[in-house]
C-alpha cells in the first residue's frame, strides 16, 4: 500500500507567483503545501522593483485581466501598508502619450492625466497613481498569510515532477520550469538594479529612450531603487560595477539629486520571460494533474492575483 498525499494540492515555486496561488488555495478551503527552492526573501521576486504595470509579459488580452484583478488586491492591501508592503504611489510613466495607455488601464486608474513638463521635462508622459510593492514586506506577509490559511511552507529542490507527492501538483516555478518541465523556450532576462539612500524622492519615474533602454527609480521604505537593465539570455547575478555607474548616471539625468545618493546595495535578478504564460492543465504520470502558471517575465507582481485565482480554478476543475 502506498502513502497517502500530505496535502491534497503542492504548489512548487516560493516567489510571489507561487505564495499568491497557495494563498489563494488555502483561503478556498484546499490543503496546500509549498515547496520553494530558496527562502522566499532569496527568490527572484524578492529582487524586484516593483511598480504594477504590465511589463514583457503576453498574452495581452489575458494580462489585461489578470493585471486588473490584481489591481483590485493591491489597492485593497494598500489600506495596511506597514503590514502587506503595498502603497499607493503616483508617478510619471514616461514616453508614454495619454491616448496610447488604452481604456482598460484608464478606466480604472482614475487620476490618469497627461504629466506636465514640471513633472516630467524628458517629454511627454503620464501621471498616474499606481500599486508599488516593499517585497521585502510583501513576501514574507504572504508566507504568513498562507500558514495563517493553514498552508505548510518546505525548502525543499525538485528535479522531477515524480517527487511531488500530492494529487494536484502547480508548478510555479518561474525560470527553473526550463529544466523541470523541460520547456526550453523560457529564458532568463537580466536585471540589474542600484539601491541608494533617498535623497527625499517620493514618486515614482519610468522613462524609455530612443533606443528602448529603461531608465526608472521607485521610493521603497527608507531606500530608492534604481534601474535598470533587460539583458536577454544572460545568466550572470553577478552585478556589473560599469552598469551600475551607468544606472545611477540615468537616474540623476532625471532627478540630479540622486548623483549624490549613498549607495545601499547591488541586485540582479533573472526574469522568467517566455513568449507567452503558460497557464493551463496537463495530465501527470498515475492520473494525478499538473497546473503551469509561469512565464510572467517582468510582471509577475502584476499578475500574480489574476493568475492565481485562474490557475486555482484549473486545480479545482
Amino acid at each position: 500500500m502506498g502513502t497517502e498525499p500530505d496535502g491534497d494540492v503542492l504548489v512548487i515555486g516560493g516567489g510571489v507567483v507561487g505564495l499568491t496561488t497557495a494563498v489563494v488555495l488555502a483561503e478556498r478551503g484546499v490543503r496546500v503545501r509549498l515547496w520553494t527552492r530558496d527562502p522566499v526573501e532569496r527568490t527572484t521576486s524578492a529582487v524586484a522593483g516593483a511598480l504594477w504595470w504590465p511589463y514583457r509579459i503576453e498574452p495581452v488580452a489575458a494580462v489585461r485581466a489578470w493585471a486588473l484583478r490584481s489591481l483590485e488586491v493591491y489597492e485593497e492591501l494598500a489600506a495596511r501598508p506597514g503590514t502587506t508592503g503595498v502603497r499607493m504611489v503616483e508617478g510619471v510613466l514616461g514616453e508614454t502619450p495619454l491616448d496610447e495607455v488604452g481604456a482598460w488601464a484608464a478606466a480604472r486608474l482614475p487620476g490618469l492625466r497627461g504629466a506636465t513638463a514640471e513633472e516630467y521635462p524628458a517629454g511627454s508622459g503620464v501621471w498616474a497613481r499606481l500599486p508599488l510593492i516593499d517585497m521585502s514586506t510583501h513576501l514574507p506577509w504572504l508566507r504568513q498569510r498562507l500558514l495563517a490559511a493553514g498552508g505548510a511552507v518546505e525548502t525543499r529542490t525538485v528535479a522531477d515532477f515524480a517527487e511531488a507527492d500530492a494529487p494536484v501538483v502547480v508548478n510555479c516555478t518561474g525560470l527553473a520550469a526550463r529544466d523541470l518541465v523541460p520547456d526550453r523556450s523560457v529564458r532568463p532576462v537580466r536585471g540589474q538594479l542600484v539601491v541608494v539612500e533617498n535623497p527625499g524622492i517620493d514618486t515614482w519615474t519610468v522613462s524609455t529612450d530612443a533606443d528602448g533602454a529603461t531608465t526608472y527609480f521607485f521610493p521603497q521604505p527608507g531606500r530608492l531603487v534604481l534601474g535598470g537593465t533587460a539583458e536577454e539570455d544572460v545568466w550572470s547575478l553577478e552585478p556589473d560595477p560599469a552598469v551600475a555607474g551607468a544606472i545611477v548616471r540615468r537616474c540623476a539625468a532625471l532627478r540630479p539629486e540622486i548623483a549624490g545618493a549613498r549607495v545601499l546595495e547591488h541586485r540582479v535578478g533573472l526574469r522568467p520571460a517566455r513568449d507567452t504564460v503558460r497557464l493551463e492543465r496537463a495530465p501527470l504520470a498515475g492520473g494525478r494533474l499538473l497546473v503551469h502558471n509561469y512565464g510572467h517575465g517582468g510582471a509577475g507582481v502584476t499578475v500574480a492575483w489574476g493568475c492565481a485565482e485562474e490557475a486555482a480554478g484549473l486545480a479545482a476543475g
